[in-house]
Formats: structure tokens, C-alpha cells, sequence
């Protein structure tokens, strides 16, 4: 994708998308607060930072997806695993099966123990696990997030897909033009407590506001838990409850997937519009069969390679995670943290009929 710009990066390459969401992407959890969760350790740059330092070899990276055997995940740790072969270190995946809010901490106790370098890890709720993370990281260990967040203060360096805003005005944008500008619409998300679709959905909702969308109609947001049959199950549910629907926004890979599938085969086919987030290869079909007009997403597979580069950027003390740091993260080139330790990948890519078959993944 020779187009693909990348915010706050310093002598970006072009780059073609590699095998990849979401949903999935993102997933969610809890966000109950929990004092426990917040030891202090929080994610201050300590020391200085040296970007000629070079990437130390052998280094332990472990990623912690929201869950396992999703596709979505599946190409982003790919991602991370290309990364950490390119630096000569060890590469490691765990995670649990259901993307729950706290299945994740067991895993970051185990990846601790094992003296990990650095673990890479996608929340499945920004609070609930930073208890673990934060004793991770007195045990010695570089904590990056990436897709989902946590609280600043429990990781080092989170990176980031794309802005939340960037999200918000690509998916309002897509759905308004497909239903004409006009009309009711309803998003389809993941879990109800995913840190970034809630950003997301709250964006989307400041961006129906414009006068530009002054007659599109947010009709009600559905959970279907980055879960494909009870995602399958809400899409039908939204037809039925809402009769004049003309739109579904779903920003998450296994949703926007599953609804395409409800639609496909379904009275309302070509007629209720669909876009969200969703990989070329899961949607090709339902882009090739006029259920879907457009849709978009990143690469999966770049943000895992970013990440993975990020933390092996910290582990060798060429970064800190302070604002202004820089890194090379290897073919995508180089990039600046920004505030709060952000590092934002790019911009989305919206897939049509006219260049699906020109991606794989």
C-alpha cells in the first residue's frame, strides 16, 4: 500500500499490507477500578535514553493477545514474531482462549517468572491487568500494549493502530456514504468494556453530530463479545428490532465478519449496508457478492512488527517511552513517541471492489 502514511513517523517507506483485523480487532473487558491494580510502578521514563545504542540479541519477547486462535491476532503476533527473528531474539505466544477481563493476568504472572524481557500484550481491560504488569515490571520486564490499551501508568510504550479520531471519521464517513447520508444506523462492537472501542464508538457518536450527518440516526450499539455466533445472532436481532435500519458500522474484525455473513444470505442483502473493521480475506466474498460496499482496516500484521520492534527498542535502553524518543523499527522506519508513551502505526486503508484482490491477508 504505497499510499499508507504513517503519523508521527520520520522517514516512512512504502509498504505493501501483509497477511493481518480487527476486532477482530479489539476485544474488551471490565473497567472497574481496583486499587490493586495500581502500584506506583506506573510507566515514567527513568534514565536516559541512547538511539545509537544497538538492539541487543537474544532478548526474551513474549506476546499476550486478547485471545488465542483469533485471525486477527493470529496475524498481528505473526508480525511480532517476523520482528523478533529479524533481531535474533526468542520469540514466545501465550493467551487465553476467551478474551475475559482478567484471563490475561495468570499469563502475565507465568511470562514474569520466566524472566521475560519484554511482553507484548493487546488489554483485554485497561485496569485489570495492571496489577500484574506492573510487577512485571519490577521484575525487570519492558511492558508495550498495542491495539488495546491499559492505563498509561502500567506499560511503557503503548502503539497505537491509528488515532481514535482517524477511526471515528473513517467509519462515519464510510457508512454515510453508502446509506446516502441519510437514515438509521447501528453499531456492532465487540466486548462493552474494550478500551478501544469504546473510544471509538464515543468518537463516532461526536462525529454524528456534525451537520454533515444531521440526518443520519445512531439507533443503538450491540455487543457481540468479538464472538462470531453471538455476533451473527445481534446482527439478526438489529434487523429485527430496528425494521428501517439502513446501515451497521462493526469495528471489529470478528464482527464485521459475521454480519457480512447474516446479510449475504439474507432479505436485507445489498439493502442494509455494512462497513467496520475487517481483514480483505475475511470480507472478499461478501465485497464480490454486493453485500458490502467498503470497509477498512491497517495492517495487523505492521502493528505486531511494530510493537515488537518497540520493546526491543526499550530492552536495549535505546528508548525510554519519554515523548520525543525515537526508533527504527525495521522496514517501516522511523518513529517518535509521542505524549503519554503513543506510538501511532498510520492511518486505515479501505478496501472496495476496486482493490481487494490487490491484498492478502
Amino acid at each position: 500500500m504505497s499510499a499508507y502514511r504513517r503519523g508521527l513517523r520520520v522517514g516512512a517507506t512504502s509498504l505493501t499490507l501483509a497477511a493481518l483485523l480487527l476486532s477482530a480487532t479489539a476485544c474488551g473487558g471490565t473497567t472497574r477500578d481496583n486499587s490493586d491494580n495500581d502500584s506506583g510502578a506506573g510507566n515514567q521514563a527513568s534514565g536516559a535514553a541512547n538511539p545509537d545504542a544497538a538492539i541487543k540479541e537474544g532478548l526474551k519477547i513474549a506476546f499476550l493477545p486478547k485471545q488465542l486462535n483469533n485471525p486477527y491476532f493470529t496475524v498481528s503476533d505473526g508480525g511480532g514474531k517476523s520482528a523478533v527473528t529479524e533481531i535474533k531474539g526468542e520469540f514466545k505466544e501465550v493467551g487465553p482462549s476467551e478474551a475475559s477481563a482478567s484471563s490475561q493476568v495468570s499469563y502475565i504472572n507465568t511470562l514474569s517468572q520466566q524472566g521475560m524481557d519484554v511482553i507484548v500484550t493487546s488489554a483485554n481491560d485497561p485496569n485489570a491487568i495492571c496489577g500484574a504488569l506492573n510487577q512485571a515490571k519490577t521484575a525487570g520486564a519492558k511492558i508495550v500494549t498495542f491495539d488495546s490499551d491499559t492505563k498509561p501508568e502500567c506499560r511503557q510504550i503503548f502503539v497505537n493502530q491509528v488515532t481514535a479520531e482517524g477511526i471515528a471519521e473513517n467509519q462515519v464517513k464510510l457508512i454515510s456514504q453508502q446509506i446516502g447520508g441519510e437514515g438509521e444506523i447501528a453499531i456492532l462492537s465487540a466486548t462493552a468494556n474494550a478500551t478501544n472501542q469504546n473510544a471509538w464508538i464515543a468518537l463516532m457518536k461526536d462525529e454524528l453530530k456534525k451537520p454533515e450527518y444531521a440526518k443520519i440516526k445512531l439507533v443503538t450499539v450491540a455487543y457481540g463479545n468479538d464472538d462470531d455466533q453471538k455476533s451473527f445472532q445481534e446482527t439478526q436481532g438489529l434487523l429485527q428490532s430496528y425494521p428501517n435500519l439502513k446501515g451497521i458500522i462493526s469495528p471489529t474484525t470478528v464482527g464485521v465478519a459475521a454480519a457480512g455473513r447474516y446479510l449475504s444470505g439474507s432479505q436485507y442483502k445489498g439493502k442494509v449496508k455494512l462497513t467496520g473493521l475487517g481483514t480483505p480475506n475475511q470480507m472478499r466474498q461478501y465485497v464480490k457478492d454486493g453485500t458490502v460496499d467498503a470497509f477498512a482496516l491497517w495492517s495487523p500484521a505492521d502493528l505486531g512488527y511494530l510493537a515488537a520492534y518497540a520493546g526491543a527498542a526499550l530492552a536495549s535502553g535505546q528508548i525510554t517511552g519519554a515523548e520525543g524518543d525515537k526508533f527504527k523499527a525495521g522496514k517501516l522506519g522511523e518513529f517518535t513517541v509521542g505524549k503519554d508513551g503513543v506510538v501511532v502505526l498510520g492511518p486505515p486503508t479501505v478496501f472496495d471492489k476496486n482493490n481487494i484482490d490487490q491484498f492478502q491477508f
